[in-house]
C-alpha cells in the first residue's frame, strides 16, 4: 500500500519557519527571455548574493552556463550542473515537507508540463526535483506527486490553510482528469493541509495562468497579504474579488483574517504584447530576513514600509525585480526554501 505524505506523519511548513538551504535555478530559455536573458541573470545573482548572507544557497545551472553564472554569483553560493530549460526553481523545484514527529524531511516531486504545455521542451525541467532530491542536505526521501502542480500556485499558512488561484490550478491544461474537490484531496493528502481558499484570479496576462504568488500570500498563520490596484488599473477587479473573499474567509482553525494590502506598482511594463507580472506580494522569507523585489517604482518605499510592519522582526533588504519579471515571474517564483531540521 502507497502511503501519503500526511498518513506518514509529514506536512509543509510555513516559509517564515527556519530554512537548512535555499534552490534556485539559473535563467537559460532564449526564446523565452529575449534580449533580457542576461540583465535576468544579473538580477538573479543578486538576488541570491542577497540571500546567501542569511542561509546556504545551491544554484542549478546548465554545464554551459556554468562558467558564467560562477562569475556573477557570489563565492558562497553553490553551483551544481544539471540539464535544465530555465530558472523557475519555485515551480520546477521539489515542495519539502517534515514530518513533526521525528523531523524527517521529504520532498515532493510534482508533475510538471511546461505551465500548462505553454512552454516545451520541458522534459529537463520536470526532472529537476528529483535531482534536487538525489543532491540535497540530508537526503530526502521523495513522494511523487498525484497531478501537475507548480509551487508558486499554492502558499501555506503553516497551520492548516492553504491559499491558491481557481484561474491556475482548475485550469484545464493542468489536471483536466481531476474534479476540483479531487485536486483539494491531493492537496491535503501531499501536503497536511486541512482547508483551501479558493480566489479566483491571478494577474493580468500571466503566462503561468495566474499563480497566487504575485496576489496572496499568509505572513502568519490567521494574517494574509493581499496585492491591490486603483480603479483604473485593469487588475482592480480581479485584485478586489480576492480581496473581498480574504476578507470573508476563515481558515482551517476557524479565525477570521487579518488583511493587509500592498499597493500594485503603478507603471506598467509590457513585453511581447504582454503586460509583466510585477508584484511586492512574490518576495522570499530568508532567514531573518525578507527579500523583497522593488522596481524602481513610487511605489517601492511604500510597499517596503508596510512589509516591514508586517514583519517587524525581520530585516527587510530589496533586490531589483523589474529584470526578473521579463522572464515571467519574480523573487517568490525563483527560490524554493528547504526546511531546517
Amino acid at each position: 500500500m502507497n502511503f501519503t505524505p500526511k498518513e506518514l506523519g509529514f506536512s509543509m511548513p510555513p516559509e517564515s519557519a527556519r530554512h537548512e538551504c535555499c534552490w534556485m535555478a539559473w535563467p537559460t530559455n532564449r526564446s523565452l527571455w529575449g534580449d533580457h536573458i542576461q540583465a535576468g541573470r544579473v538580477a538573479y545573482a543578486a538576488t541570491a548574493n542577497t540571500i546567501v548572507k542569511h542561509e546556504p544557497v545551491y544554484m542549478i545551472v546548465r554545464p554551459d552556463d556554468e562558467s558564467e553564472a560562477r562569475k556573477l554569483l557570489d563565492s558562497a553560493v553553490s553551483v551544481l550542473a544539471f540539464p535544465l530549460q530555465d530558472g523557475w526553481m519555485r515551480d520546477i523545484g521539489p515542495t519539502f515537507v517534515v514530518n513533526s514527529e521525528n523531523h524527517a524531511l521529504a520532498g515532493i516531486d510534482w508533475g510538471f508540463n511546461g505551465w500548462g504545455t505553454h512552454f516545451r521542451p520541458y522534459d529537463e525541467n520536470a526532472a529537476i526535483a528529483r535531482e534536487v532530491l538525489s543532491v540535497a542536505p540530508r537526503k530526502p526521501e521523495r513522494f511523487v506527486g498525484r497531478m501537475i502542480l507548480e509551487g508558486g500556485s499554492i502558499h501555506i499558512d503553516g497551520d492548516g490553510t492553504l491559499v491558491a488561484t481557481e484561474e491556475c490550478l482548475l485550469n484545464g491544461d493542468r489536471n483536466p482528469h481531476l474534479t476540483k474537490a479531487e485536486i483539494e484531496q491531493n492537496l491535503y493528502d501531499f501536503l497536511g493541509v486541512e482547508k483551501v481558499i479558493w480566489l479566483p484570479y491571478g494577474l493580468v496576462d500571466d503566462l503561468t495562468d495566474g499563480h497566487v504568488d504575485n496576489v496572496a500570500c499568509f505572513a502568519a498563520p490567521g494574517v494574509a497579504i493581499a496585492l491591490v490596484a486603483e480603479e483604473s488599473d485593469k487588475n482592480y477587479p480581479r485584485l478586489q474579488a480576492n480581496l473581498d473573499i480574504l476578507r470573508s474567509a476563515t481558515d482551517a482553525k476557524g479565525r477570521s483574517l487579518e488583511v493587509h494590502e500592498i499597493q500594485i506598482p503603478e507603471k506598467q511594463l509590457y513585453f511581447q504584447n504582454l503586460r509583466l507580472p510585477m508584484s511586492y506580494v512574490n518576495f522570499y522569507l530568508a532567514n531573518n530576513s525578507v527579500i523583497l523585489p522593488v522596481f524602481d517604482d513610487v511605489n517601492d518605499d511604500n510597499a517596503k514600509q508596510s512589509i516591514q510592519n508586517i514583519f517587524p522582526n525581520r530585516t527587510v533588504e530589496t533586490v531589483p525585480g523589474t529584470d526578473i519579471t521579463y522572464g515571467g515571474g519574480c523573487v517568490h517564483c525563483i527560490t524554493q526554501q528547504q526546511p531546517a531540521p
